[in-house]
């Protein structure tokens, strides 16, 4: 058996578990209440790190990710290619060698931490994922696929765009 063969034939196996073991196989992830489509992505560097700030409505939610995903999330809003693959790239060509596509991503809050569920179809079947929101977050703009939060979320955790402005991110 080839490399290539040995490599295709895990990364099926791998795929094939991931997709068999969540019990969400099959249900897309909704925000708990009326959602709203993030309209504009935003990644900056801060006093306390990287922060991906997420904007609706006059309002942005900022969500603090470490330097890889900030990296990542920023090449792929410049559609700019690395040297090499990133996780996030590679987790992409393996979706796509396999027809997969990520659909949307909702991102909620509980208890002080953002949690991303990813929504990934592989032909007529869909598939949620639980995952870190910036890893969500990321694989959604790689996709160019919608990001949710629910009006509530935008509401309580996302400040108003011109105190955004006066704040030091």
């Amino acid at each position: 058996m080839t490399r290539r063969s040995r490599l295709k034939l895990l990364s099926t196996f791998l795929l094939s578990l991931i997709l068999l073991s969540n019990p969400w196989f099959g249900k897309a992830a909704q925000p708990s209440s009326e959602s709203v489509e993030i309209t504009d992505v935003e990644v900056r560097m801060s006093e306390q790190g990287p922060v991906v700030l997420l904007r609706a409505e006059g309002r942005v939610i900022p969500i603090f990710v470490d330097v890889t995903v900030a990296f990542s999330i920023q090449g792929a809003l410049n559609g700019e290619q690395p040297p090499r693959p990133m996780s996030h790239d590679l987790m992409r060509a393996i979706m796509e060698a396999y027809g997969g596509r990520v659909v949307q991503t909702v991102i909620t809050l509980k208890g002080g931490t953002y949690y991303g569920a990813l929504t990934v179809a592989f032909g007529d079947r869909v598939k949620v994922f639980d995952s870190r929101s910036s890893d969500s977050i990321a694989l959604a703009v790689h996709f160019k696929a919608p990001i949710l939060v629910a009006r509530d979320l935008l509401e309580s955790a996302g400040a108003s765009q011109e105190k955004e402005q006066r704040m030091e991110l």
